[in-house]
């Protein structure tokens, strides 16, 4: 064992000077000390399933509120009576158009009350 060692004092130290930072044997055996710890030391990580197949079990269905399918409802009914290509780009949610040249997107987010 003191044979290991040794070998790898002087193994850090030929190292470390080639490196172009040459220490003193205390520091190598400090570092030879912490490397022989880091050997006994197993790692054991598992997966139990990919994050994919994770991520489809947990869909989660969005509620949206009265207010808020209210509002969108009244503002597609006012921008398709009055504009052209008027798409709806997420259910609840946004609304797409174009005027001349230029595209708008307009989107409705509902805010949570204020914590107290």
């Amino acid at each position: 064992m003191a044979d290991k060692f040794e070998t790898l004092v002087t193994k850090i130290m030929k190292e470390c000077e080639q490196d172009g930072e040459p220490v003193t044997r205390a520091e190598a055996e400090e570092m030879a000390k912490m490397e022989i710890g880091a050997k006994d030391i197993k790692m054991d990580a598992r997966v139990d399933a990919p994050k994919a197949e994770n991520a489809e079990k947990r869909k989660r269905t969005v509620k949206y509120s009265d207010e808020k399918v209210r509002l969108f409802t009244e503002i597609k009914e006012f921008l398709t009576e009055n504009y052209e290509n008027v798409v709806v780009v997420k259910e609840n949610g946004s609304f797409s158009l174009e005027l001349g040249e230029k595209s708008f997107n307009i989107n409705i987010v509902e805010h949570r009350p204020p914590k107290k």
